[in-house]
């Protein structure tokens, strides 16, 4: 078994387990070496980063930042078969074991779980699923249908086993590029009194801009200067309410779908704890407060054949 102090190191390959029981027994051995030899009497702590593969430096971020918070770090690489509406999307879907395993252990990932759909849903398809609610019925789930309860039933899957009986601070970590995801299962977290404290990891983003993602890798290179509008709407939408101007969700719109192969889904303005729309107006008397969670512009747009998404926070400067 991979030791906490040879994974530290950022070299070794993680411990690789597919079963329920195997993770349990993982993850109970390695918080007990890690209370004797270097947690300096505390309890432990265990952090998961939940994925599907296809690792990219995104998920790298999300590992390293587990790695420098928590005593054991585990990942999770499943693809969720219920979280696809489309099944030639969910058998496109990047498999790439070999280099997520190298890439994880290059973040010092303790144990990856790679489990089949079998050893995640022993009972087949399941029929007791959680439900996302109403807020998981726009925006991304408009578009996706049942994509957000597939998605949370996972997760939820994921955080109960990862949990050995007794940890202390455990936490899991999820990228905020998926920012509505995110929000969901906060929501999940606290609505179902689960154990686990849920981090977002800022989005990582190529030199160009683009937000990083397994499906990038799908662009070819005219996709790809395509849809660096995104990324390029939604910095001007950020630099205006930082200067206190008011922002034109219209004009913004029409420059994401007027760039040349790319298909908006949509471009919106929403607290980022609710995901209700919030007005993308600041300052004056008129300034409203129905967002007190601050304010989030997302969008999502198909370029080619290619659905991305993106997000950034519209905090004004004050």
């Amino acid at each position: 078994m991979t030791s906490t102090d040879s994974a530290a190191a950022g070299h070794a390959t993680p411990l690789l387990v597919s079963t329920p029981a195997e993770l349990r027994a993982a993850t109970t051995r390695l918080l007990d070496v890690a209370r004797v030899t270097g947690a300096g009497g505390r309890e432990p702590s265990l952090g998961l980063v939940p994925t599907m593969g296809g690792l990219h430096e995104g998920h790298a971020m999300l590992a390293r930042t587990a790695r420098a918070d928590v005593d054991v770090v585990v990942a999770s690489i499943f693809v969720n078969p219920l979280q696809f509406g489309d099944q030639a999307d969910l058998e496109r879907y990047p498999r790439t074991l070999e280099a997520d395993l190298r890439l994880l252990g290059a973040e010092g990932t303790h144990v990856v779980f790679a489990p089949s759909v079998q050893d995640m849903y022993p009972g087949g398809d399941p029929l007791v699923r959680l439900h996302a609610g109403r807020m998981g019925e726009v925006l991304e789930g408009a578009s996706r249908p049942g994509h957000f309860d597939g998605m949370l039933t996972v997760v939820a899957k994921l955080l109960n086993l990862g949990l050995p009986g007794v940890a202390a601070g455990y936490r899991a970590y999820f990228g905020e590029k998926d920012a509505q995801q995110l929000a969901l299962i906060r929501r999940m977290v606290l609505d179902l009194n689960i154990p686990v404290r849920i981090d977002g990891v800022p989005i990582v983003r190529d030199d160009d801009g683009l937000a990083l993602s397994s499906r990038n890798r799908f662009l070819s290179d005219e996709e790809r200067g395509s849809a660096l509008v995104l990324s390029r709407v939604l910095r001007s939408l950020r630099e205006r309410t930082r200067r206190g101007a008011d922002i034109d969700l219209a004009a913004a719109r029409a420059e994401v779908a007027a760039a040349r192969g790319v298909e908006l889904d949509y471009l919106e303005v929403v607290d980022p704890t609710t995901f209700l729309p919030a007005t993308p107006v600041f300052g004056g008397a008129d300034a409203p407060a129905d967002a007190p969670g601050g304010r989030l512009a997302v969008v999502a747009a198909r370029v080619g054949a290619v659905r991305l998404i993106d997000n950034t926070r519209l905090d004004p400067v004050g």
